[in-house]
């Protein structure tokens, strides 16, 4: 069973990459930072044959979720190698790119939330003639880093990590944990549970998930700002991983990329075995997702509640948010080059390089769809 479990979760990884053809986006903003020239047409292959630069450069101007934004540099690197087009991305988080966008100050953005309906409303002022869309881009499993010397393999449940969080487990050895854990030696310890400072994509999906799986114990409304009293702030999913590395009996969530060298929890999800957060088990998660948006928008419904085996059930999809109409010319070719090679089949494989979920082959081809249709 286990040998037939790992094939069926690496057949779903290997086909969420399985795109083909090439993505074509347009930015839309009022920055007029590129140099223009047509859409499509004038194509000039780099030699890395899924990078087809169609007369990009000059500079583009991007912000929004730090979730993905170890992917945007690796991506960043080889489509300059390619293109002579300079992308600054600040990934200042998903709230911070939300309102750039909605205030014409970039070309697209990132984040790990749809847009509400007042951002949609919003974005109509800056998308001549149509509004901003969500495209689903970059999968992946939002991971429970931890900092408890001598325990190597923790476990902990929705109900435990929701106490923790809010302030009602405050020690390493509350029993709750004990029991989770009955051959761990857990010190007597406190807790120092991180969170993200500033409006987050991450800390919505991270509450979406204990709202949805243990509301009697996190009684909270969710969105990006953190509602819990008490914790610790840091600034980015890069400032949380920092606290955890540094901090004796520290825990975070931050984006499974930025756990390097620190060790991750398993989540008791109520299958037969903890699930540890990895791109394999996150892929199982997101290829049961539904696509919950209408018209042009592609936002997805994650299931939150899985006890499917091998699923991580806390995950997150960052989205790229474009206008459906009224793109500016001036960013259309950079922004078409650098996010069609970000969705092609090499694109996506270099999400599986750095601890992302692709997206799955029949979204990612829902996607592919309605960008044909931008104008």
């Amino acid at each position: 069973m286990k040998l037939q479990r790992k094939n069926r979760l690496r057949a779903l990884s290997l086909g969420a990459i399985a795109v083909s053809g090439a993505l074509a986006l347009t930015a839309c903003g009022s920055d007029d930072n590129g140099d223009g020239g047509k859409a499509s047409g004038g194509s000039s292959a780099s030699a890395n044959s899924s990078i087809k630069c169609d007369d990009a450069k000059g500079q583009l101007l991007a912000d929004g979720s730090s979730a993905q934004k170890n992917a945007i540099d690796a991506w960043v690197k080889q489509f300059s190698q390619a293109c002579k087009v300079q992308i600054n991305y600040k990934g200042a988080g998903s709230g911070a790119g939300v309102t750039s966008f909605n205030q014409g100050q970039i070309a697209f953005a990132g984040s790990d939330s749809a847009l509400k309906p007042e951002e949609v409303t919003a974005s109509k002022k800056i998308c001549s003639g149509g509004q901003g869309i969500d495209l689903p881009m970059v999968g992946g499993p939002i991971a429970l880093g931890y900092n408890v010397p001598g325990v190597d393999n923790l476990v902990l449940d929705a109900p435990t990590i929701a106490k923790i969080f809010d302030s009602k487990i405050t020690n390493w050895n509350d029993a709750a944990i004990k029991k989770l854990n009955p051959g761990a030696k857990l010190p007597d310890l406190k807790i120092q549970a991180f969170h993200r400072s500033e409006d987050s994509g991450t800390t919505d999906n991270f509450t979406k998930y204990l709202i949805a799986t243990t509301p009697d114990n996190w009684k909270y409304s969710g969105g990006k700002a953190w509602q819990a009293k008490g914790g610790q702030a840091a600034s980015g999913s890069a400032g949380v991983a920092q606290g955890v590395k540094q901090n004796s009996g520290a825990i975070g969530y931050f984006e499974l990329s930025y756990a390097k060298d620190i060790s991750t929890v398993s989540i008791d999800t109520g299958a037969k075995s903890p699930v540890k957060p990895s791109t394999e088990s996150a892929t199982a998660d997101i290829a049961a997702a539904k696509v919950a948006g209408t018209g042009k928008d592609l936002a997805l419904q994650l299931d939150y509640k899985t006890k499917a085996e091998g699923a991580y059930p806390i995950t997150l999809v960052t989205y790229e948010i474009v206008c459906d109409k009224g793109n500016k010319a001036g960013t259309l070719p950079a922004t078409k080059a650098f996010l069609r090679y970000i969705a092609s089949e090499d694109g996506q494989k270099v999400l599986t390089e750095n601890d992302y979920a692709p997206i799955p082959a029949e979204i990612i081809a829902k996607v592919r769809t309605t960008i044909d249709g931008l104008s």
